[in-house]
């Protein structure tokens, strides 16, 4: 894996904590979130990659005192897609860090094409020989999956997850067999209540892939060109 040094390149360490997955940037923790449109937390802007942003205090309903208590880990507030959309990422969760760019970031991986729906990234993976729409959000410590064939699959646990403007709801998991670009997972899967259920279809997805496809991987993440690198 090869990259180009720029001035408008930064590293940063790469936490992962409680099944989330942080960014830290000067001394404070981040929810690092693909899957949210917007960012917000508990600072009036925050400079990355020689880049300034103004941050919201909080996203539908949900501050950085509210993320702490639902993700279990003492953050300052969640990066999404609008501050996200501007770099080259390489999330490194083998040495645990990521390096983001204004320029433009390589990886050797395997490539795997980018759409998105108001500006979160959706990928195409295979499970049981179906090819299916699936949400790519860092922020979800699950993945989800919205068909009934859900139940054929091994059971797991049940859990607690969280979703902005819907709060803290339950659902039951199972081990579900997911390639991506020729790579397999067995991914945690469960599925969303009611309107965020009703949201995926809306968006003619099946589902969401979580942040459990980047253990232990480097994964080259180019929103701008719409790519995912495995």
């Amino acid at each position: 894996m090869g990259m180009a040094e720029g001035l408008n390149m930064q590293t940063l360490p790469l936490i992962y904590r409680d099944e989330h997955l942080f960014v830290k940037i000067e001394s404070s923790l981040w929810l690092l979130d693909t899957g949210a449109p917007t960012s917000f937390g508990n600072t009036k802007s925050i400079t990355i990659g020689g880049k300034k942003f103004a941050i919201a205090k909080s996203y539908m309903g949900l501050s950085s005192v509210t993320l702490s208590e639902f993700v279990g880990v003492q953050c300052i507030g969640l990066l999404g897609a609008d501050i996200l959309g501007h770099f080259d990422h390489v999330f490194d969760c083998t040495n645990d860090k990521l390096t983001l760019s204004l320029d433009e970031l390589t990886h050797s991986g395997q490539p795997l094409h980018l759409s998105e729906f108001m500006s979160i990234p959706i990928l195409t993976a295979r499970i049981s020989d179906s090819e299916c729409r699936m949400f790519f959000d860092t922020g979800a410590q699950i993945s989800y999956y919205q068909e009934d064939a859900l139940t054929d699959f091994p059971a797991d646990e049940s859990i607690t997850d969280f979703y902005p403007g819907v709060g803290q709801f339950e659902t039951d998991t199972y081990q579900v067999d997911i390639s991506l670009s020729g790579i397999d997972f067995t991914l945690r899967c469960g599925t969303l209540p009611g309107l965020l259920g009703a949201t995926l279809k809306m968006a003619d997805t099946q589902g969401i892939i979580g942040n459990q496809i980047m253990n232990n991987r480097v994964i080259g993440y180019f929103p701008r060109r719409n790519v995912l690198c495995m």
